[in-house]
């Protein structure tokens, strides 16, 4: 799916709003810990937590640790990978999205991607069935944090 908050109907909707929920918590919990607030989660496609985590690039002085990486650590091993669901508080970013298609994640629910769209269209591009919310508090969540770190922002993305 290509569009903003476009999803399976209005169940559909409900249940990925409910994993972004679980996402957001985890960004404000990197947030409180003084790192950059970007959270995720992966969940079955019947909405069953499997894990969730957050950047802790700041925290642990470790560039490879990004909400999604952390979520897909503390998942553990899985025979298979295609009928999960990633669910980011933000647009993953080329590093993550990587990520998703190495495992043949097959959806990706996005928070937000107005902020960073990272590789949504590659994604999306290469099969992988990307639902945007477009959430508002992701975004002020985010767009806080980087007018108070433009720096440490510009390093997470890449950016001198």
């Amino acid at each position: 799916m290509s569009g903003l908050a476009e999803t399976r109907g209005t169940g559909r909707r409900e249940l990925y709003e409910t994993m972004l929920a679980v996402a957001i918590e985890e960004a404000r919990q990197g947030r409180a810990e003084g790192g950059i607030p970007i959270g995720a989660a992966i969940f079955t496609r019947e909405g069953e937590l499997v894990s969730r985590g957050h950047n802790r690039r700041v925290q642990q002085g470790d560039p490879s640790v990004h909400g999604e990486t952390d979520a897909f650590r503390r998942a553990g091993r899985q025979r298979s990978y295609r009928d999960l669901v990633m669910v980011t508080t933000l647009a993953p970013c080329w590093y993550c999205s990587g990520l998703v298609r190495q495992f043949r994640i097959g959806t990706v629910v996005v928070g937000e991607s107005r902020t960073f769209s990272g590789g949504a269209d590659w994604l999306r591009a290469s099969g992988v069935e990307v639902i945007d919310l477009d959430s508002s508090e992701c975004r002020e969540l985010l767009e806080g944090y980087i007018a108070e770190h433009p720096e440490i922002w510009n390093e997470d993305i890449g950016e001198e």
